[in-house]
């Protein structure tokens, strides 16, 4: 009842305005399309590891596929951004977006998310039925992820599981984009969605922190009722082990060069986790990260490296870690 309240206090003191195509562009948040960067490892996983794909072969494909989960992924920021519109008034910047300030026809809205959708999968089929298939259920996740009575973003750990699940999905568009017939490793999937909880975990201890009043932030976030720093920090923890432990296991087993790269993937964690502790930080907003040179930077020579070695073949790297137990004493 006092969140209810709350609720109707602050849209009463919300500045009237009225539904305009400005908005509706807005909250399709194109310029959250960034994050479909997150499709190119699964490309050059696949092309790594199923060689008789060239670059120039998959080109056509790989554009149509883009705009595909491009339009997939702007489906899931509108009926985010129609659906958290009551909680973003609570939030201290949230508030001015498009739907809570009036700028947003809800109806028209969700005609919107439905074409995007619609025209989204309906490119994905014309790449191939696997990639479809990924770029479909990543639109279902985003539907699981905020619609109720599921609404699973409301639920601690939860939340940050089902958001970023998104990441091996996209990884998997990726990986059909090339048109390989061949199963993405377990390992490498789990490592990418354990990575993706890692940085979203983050946002949400950034969040809860700067917020500063944990009643604010229930009513802003539901999990955040759940949530404390402690319970967050040791979260980020889980994740970031997690993912280091299964991309281990997927070196170990398919491209083993790529060891050479966890210092570079470490620091670029540890840059991470240093952003996340600062006040008002973009990790809370991660469409703003590329203003932050240290990260971006780090970024780039880490992607630049992973690259090279997942070309690479080093021989001396398969002798330095060749079992040195025989079998018999492992036993």
């Amino acid at each position: 009842m006092k969140t209810t309240s709350t609720n109707n206090e602050l849209s009463s003191t919300q500045p009237v305005a009225r539904p305009t195509l400005s908005g509706h562009i807005q909250i399709a948040r194109i310029d959250h399309w960034f994050k479909n960067v997150f499709v190119f490892p699964g490309v050059a996983a696949a092309m790594a590891i199923d060689s008789k794909h060239t670059l120039t072969g998959i080109v056509p494909h790989f554009i149509l596929g883009m705009i595909s989960i491009c339009l997939v992924a702007s489906s899931n920021y509108t009926i985010n951004e129609m659906l958290d519109a009551p909680f973003d008034r609570l939030h201290p910047v949230k508030c001015n977006r498009p739907t809570p300030a009036g700028k947003v026809n809800i109806p028209l809205g969700y005609v919107q998310w439905i074409v995007l959708m619609l025209i989204g999968v309906g490119l994905g089929l014309m790449v191939n039925m696997p990639f479809a298939i990924a770029v479909f259920v990543l639109w279902v996740m985003g539907c699981i992820y905020n619609i109720p009575p599921v609404r699973s973003k409301d639920l601690p750990y939860v939340d940050v599981l089902s958001e970023s699940v998104n990441n091996p999905l996209r990884m998997l568009a990726g990986w059909y984009i090339t048109g390989t017939t061949l199963m993405v490793p377990a390992s490498l999937l789990i490592a990418y969605w354990m990575i993706g909880c890692y940085f979203m975990a983050m946002k949400r201890y950034a969040e809860f922190r700067d917020i500063g009043d944990p009643a604010r932030a229930a009513a802003y976030r539901k999990s955040f009722a759940f949530y404390t720093l402690e319970r967050l920090l040791v979260s980020i923890m889980f994740y970031g082990s997690a993912a280091m432990l299964f991309l281990g296991a997927f070196i170990m087993r398919y491209k083993l060069e790529l060891i050479l790269s966890f210092p570079f993937i470490a620091l670029v964690m540890a840059i991470y986790l240093a952003l996340a502790f600062k006040a008002d930080s973009a990790v809370q907003r991660p469409e703003g990260l590329y203003k932050e040179p240290t990260l971006m930077a780090a970024v780039v020579v880490c992607t630049l490296i992973m690259g090279l070695l997942l070309f690479s073949n080093i021989p001396i790297m398969h002798t330095i870690f060749n079992p040195t137990i025989s079998t018999a004493l492992a036993r």
